[in-house]
């Protein structure tokens, strides 16, 4: 089932603005003034405002591998809030920010400029060492060292929550796993 933020605003809008706008030029063409007006009235602007979501438009980021049955059942009975905001927060468009989770990034420390933050690349869920849910986030990280990384462990752990323990993961060259497990302590 596809959830209404997995579906781009700014492409409907742009769809429906051209729509209106096709239809009231061939309104015009036809002198039917009612069509005409309202293909342009609402034609234009609605195309101009898909236009504009558009260009600041942040795509969800990619599910990397599907969750499997005991994954989703595992994150149906243990996933904290934090954890299932952060799911749908990336996995959804976003408007008017240039990467997911970059403030978090920058209050953590991990770059202080946008330019130097790490990016998230993809996501994934899977069940811990310990039998608990686990979300993965994977971040394509160039200029940020594994061992600055290393260093914010704790403070992730404490950023994202009670029940939630952070650990990461050099898994290629500049790609960080962030792995969130949840705890029970």
């Amino acid at each position: 089932m596809v959830r209404l933020s997995q579906v781009s605003l700014a492409s409907i809008a742009l769809g429906v603005g051209a729509v209106l706008t096709v239809v009231g030029g061939i309104a015009y063409g036809q002198g039917n003034s009612t069509l005409n007006l309202v293909g342009f009235f609402y034609g234009i602007p609605i195309l101009l405002i898909g236009a504009a979501l558009k260009s600041a438009e942040l795509p969800p980021a990619p599910v990397l591998q599907p969750a499997s049955e005991q994954v989703l059942q595992l994150r149906q009975s243990q996933a904290t809030k934090t954890l299932t905001q952060v799911r749908k927060d990336v996995t959804c468009f976003r408007y008017g920010v240039s990467a997911h989770l970059d403030q978090v990034l920058e209050k953590l420390g991990l770059g202080k400029i946008e330019a130097e933050r790490p990016v998230l690349t993809g996501l994934y869920e899977q069940v811990s060492p310990e039998n608990t849910y686990s979300l993965v986030l994977r971040f394509n990280s160039p200029l940020i060292s594994f061992a600055t990384w290393q260093e914010k462990q704790d403070r992730l752990s404490r950023f994202f929550g009670p029940h939630v323990r952070a650990e990461v993961q050099l898994v290629g060259e500049n790609v960080v796993d962030l792995y969130l497990i949840r705890t029970n302590v």
